[in-house]
């Protein structure tokens, strides 16, 4: 969709303009996206599977294919460098009834509804490695399997080695996993790391400074060797991944409480000694509190320092239109991806997409936005979900096009012209 086509968007600052739009072909729904060679890669979280569409035209991007995962299955995380597309398979929690509510899934360890109760697993739970030479023809070429619900998100950039948050049997919840891909036809776990107490296997016992919490691995950020851990309610988790199958902690780091918690990204910019570290906002109305994107001094590895947050977007009282209001996520610095240590991409939910400037890493300070109306097509299935927008995911390419995915409201390809 292009031109006099493309929705308008609710706000939008003058230096971002909205290029494209595509609804990926009804699969509006949609959660990590890789560009890479002029196709867009879509883990869905409601439509089962995962979507290429071609964007080498962005003001007319095209659907190719859709790939559908297995019964009950989440493909909606995936990694895409070289010839390669990683994919996770993990259990549709959503789809069960005990975590319609919102608050089922993030105010407590998933490990009790994650299990099987009965003898026969009726998901499938590891990862799916495909080949994409030919970009808009995946093949799967090789899977892990793990016994437990499976793997929710990972981190791959070429070379031997991908990471990943696993909930294995055993564990109360997601913990750090290393894999070896140097065939990637027979991808093999290599590596655990959990903090004290999620191993329950062994008698582990949890000692949480917040109650009713998420204690488990979102996903880890690798630079040099460190792995830097975004652990929900426990926060952040520095870890030496130096020895794979050995990986050590570093420092650990707790601001919940009197913080929400929920830390979901934490981006290392080493040429600044700095690190980006994003709390995602999980229920509506912010009913688990302010969560910030902080700026930590990260010059002493073991010792990272808090020197600033991010302001929140003030246009509106985004408050008011109900959902979540609040960080989601962040551009990662990917290689061969828009890289910067000055500029940073972020996803706010339903107040769409911001872009903050960090050249004073003590004052950051919002210099663009874009905000899609709200969906049109309502896919979340949940019962008593408010309709409005839940920007998700946001991949800047090399020429600053922002591809922004949303839980209903489909593709939006923004040009940042600043």
């Amino acid at each position: 969709m292009a031109g006099s086509d493309l929705p308008k968007p609710e706000h939008a600052t003058g230096n971002m303009r909205l290029v494209g739009y595509s609804d990926q072909g009804g699969r509006s729904d949609g959660v990590q996206i890789m560009v890479h060679r002029g196709y867009a890669y879509i883990g869905h979280i409601f439509s089962k599977g995962f979507s290429i569409i071609d964007v080498r035209d962005p003001k007319r991007p095209k659907l190719v294919r859709h790939v559908a995962a297995p019964p009950n299955t989440w493909t909606l995380h995936l990694q895409a460098f070289d010839d390669l597309l990683l994919v996770i398979h993990n259990k549709d929690m959503f789809a069960q009834p005990d975590l319609a509510d919102e608050k089922q899934y993030y105010k407590g360890s998933v490990d009790q509804h994650a299990q099987a109760k009965e003898a026969t697993r009726d998901w499938s739970a590891g990862l799916a490695v495909y080949d994409i030479s030919k970009p808009d023809e995946p093949k799967q070429i090789g899977f892990m399997p793990v016994e437990g619900t499976g793997l929710h998100r990972l981190w791959y950039v070429g070379g031997r080695y991908a990471y990943a948050s696993a909930l294995l049997d055993g564990f109360s919840d997601y913990i750090l996993i290393t894999i070896d891909m140097q065939d990637p036809k027979k991808p093999r776990l290599l590596g655990k790391y959990w903090l004290p107490g999620m191993n329950t296997a062994a008698g582990e016992k949890p000692n949480w400074p917040m109650k009713n919490g998420r204690f488990g691995l979102h996903h880890a950020i690798i630079h040099d060797d460190t792995a830097y851990c975004s652990w929900r309610d426990a926060c952040l988790v520095v870890v030496d991944v130096k020895d794979k199958a050995n990986p050590k902690q570093i420092v650990h780091k707790v601001w919940a409480p009197p913080f929400g918690g929920g830390t979901h990204n934490a981006l290392p910019l080493p040429d600044r000694n700095l690190l980006i570290v994003v709390d995602e906002t999980v229920l509506d109305n912010q009913e688990d509190g302010f969560k910030p994107i902080w700026v930590f001094d990260n010059q002493v590895k073991s010792n990272p320092i808090s020197v600033a947050t991010f302001p929140a977007p003030s246009d509106k009282d985004y408050l008011k239109v109900g959902g979540h209001f609040g960080p989601h996520n962040i551009h990662e610095n990917r290689p061969g991806s828009f890289v910067s240590s000055e500029l940073i991409f972020a996803t706010y939910q339903n107040a769409g997409l911001r872009v903050y400037d960090i050249r004073d890493q003590f004052r950051p300070k919002e210099v663009a936005a874009f905000v899609p109306p709200p969906p049109k097509n309502w896919v979340d299935p949940r019962p008593n979900r408010p309709i409005v927008l839940h920007s998700a995911d946001v991949f800047v390419d090399k020429n600053a096009l922002c591809y922004v995915t949303d839980f209903s409201a489909g593709l939006y390809i923004v040009e940042y012209k600043g």
